[in-house]
């Protein structure tokens, strides 16, 4: 029997505090949307722009995932961009102009991730030096590293092989066989996975439902539970559909999409995740219960790295080529929308989902900018104002509890 000893408003309100950051952000989301809807003259809520949207940002929100991680502990990394730049170039490098097998390029890119994450985690972790300095040491070097792969400003070109098809290409058509748009009105393989991912959340729900109920837990009445299930349900249909009545779903949006639901996992549900949080949280605390501090730092970084790695494969292949621009600017990028997306600048607090919000949010202000004609030193201001609000808001909201 379902528990209900409290009223429909205590639940609202208990539910809205407790993830004001993500639902503020939501809400915000959705205003930019509608704002930039209104000043573009209807162009920028459209199939093809939101398309271009999601698969601009994919990068930024693969980014987005490990920095949650290294902020929750406690940490800040600098050298996102730069390492995943420097990564995207050794391996398009190693495939056209040392003439690798295209495997052996992508283990090289992410070896470069995993070192360096080994690198920084040692030093963090077991040298205790700060990771503000560690970062900004390796900020530099693969700024430098990446100007000696590619010299004389030239780009190296990736037009086909997994690379391209990794950043660039789209799910195939499963039984309609055309051009969306053109030949055919929609995009199937991308509306049966749209269909699947409702179900299997209809499903996760309600089994999550049962067993709170079996074990004599709380549980939300029934309207509140199934109002929640379907507004879930719309955004993600709305999410499928954006790219359904495209092009469909591309190689890079899929994997952002199974990656975040490892790592919402992975912080919800694993040990390692627990002990993440109880190390941003109270770092003496944590100490004292017997979690090893170090170990956990250590795998954050190299999360970090190997993340910041696959970013720069994605970026290079949607590119089509590496330049010694790649990875100016990612990380703070990266920072901005996990910082909107509900992370604390303290540690202990932050959500997988919220930072993927914060990207989308970043990269709709970026594309409605860009939409618009916006001068691109009024974007900076814009940005720098939008991400100082996003922290006095989160320091306000703690003030408050």
């Amino acid at each position: 029997m379902e528990t209900r000893k409290r009223s429909v408003s205590q639940i609202l309100i208990t539910g809205f505090k407790s993830n004001i950051n993500q639902y503020a952000m939501f809400i915000a989301l959705i205003a930019v949307w509608l704002i930039f809807q209104i000043l573009s003259g209807g162009e920028f809520i459209t199939p093809r722009n939101l398309s271009n949207l999601l698969g601009q940002n994919v990068y930024i929100a693969i980014l987005a995932v490990g920095m949650v991680l290294i902020m929750v502990a406690g940490h800040i990394d600098l050298s996102v961009g730069w390492l995943g730049g420097t990564a995207g170039a050794l391996a398009a490098l190693a495939w056209t102009s040392w003439h690798w097998n295209i495997w052996a390029a992508i283990a090289l890119a992410l070896s470069l991730g995993i070192v360096t994450g080994l690198w920084q985690g040692f030093w963090v972790a077991y040298r205790g030096l700060p990771a503000f300095i560690v970062t900004l040491g390796s900020f530099l070097m693969f700024h430098g590293f990446i100007l000696l792969s590619v010299k004389n400003g030239q780009t190296v070109p990736v037009q086909h092989g997994a690379i391209y098809q990794f950043g660039s290409g789209f799910l195939p058509q499963l039984f309609m066989k055309g051009v969306v748009g053109k030949d055919v009105p929609f995009h199937d393989l991308s509306m049966l996975l749209g269909i699947a991912a409702i179900v299997l959340y209809w499903v996760y729900e309600l089994r999550n439902r049962a067993n709170r109920v079996k074990f004599g837990f709380e549980v939300l009445p029934w309207f509140l539970q199934l109002g929640k299930i379907i507004l879930v349900s719309a955004l993600i249909a709305g999410i499928f559909a954006i790219q359904t009545f495209y092009v469909g779903i591309s190689y890079a949006f899929l994997f952002l999409i199974l990656l975040t639901l490892l790592f919402v996992f992975i912080t919800t549900k694993t040990v390692f995740g627990r002990h993440v949080y109880a190390i941003g949280g109270n770092k003496e605390a944590a100490k004292l219960s017997g979690i090893n501090i170090r170990a956990r730092t250590m795998w954050v970084f190299v999360i970090m790295g190997t993340l910041a790695s696959i970013a720069g494969l994605v970026f290079t292949g949607r590119m089509a080529s590496a330049s010694p621009a790649a990875g100016n600017l990612w990380e703070l990028d990266t920072i901005a929308a996990v910082v909107v997306g509900g992370t604390s600048t303290l540690g202990g607090e932050g959500t997988i989902i919220g930072a993927i919000i914060g990207a989308l949010f970043m990269g709709s202000l970026n594309n409605g900018m860009l939409l618009l004609g916006l001068d691109i030193q009024y974007q900076y201001i814009i940005k720098g104002l939008i991400l100082t609000l996003a922290v006095w808001f989160d320091i306000a909201s703690k003030k408050r509890r």
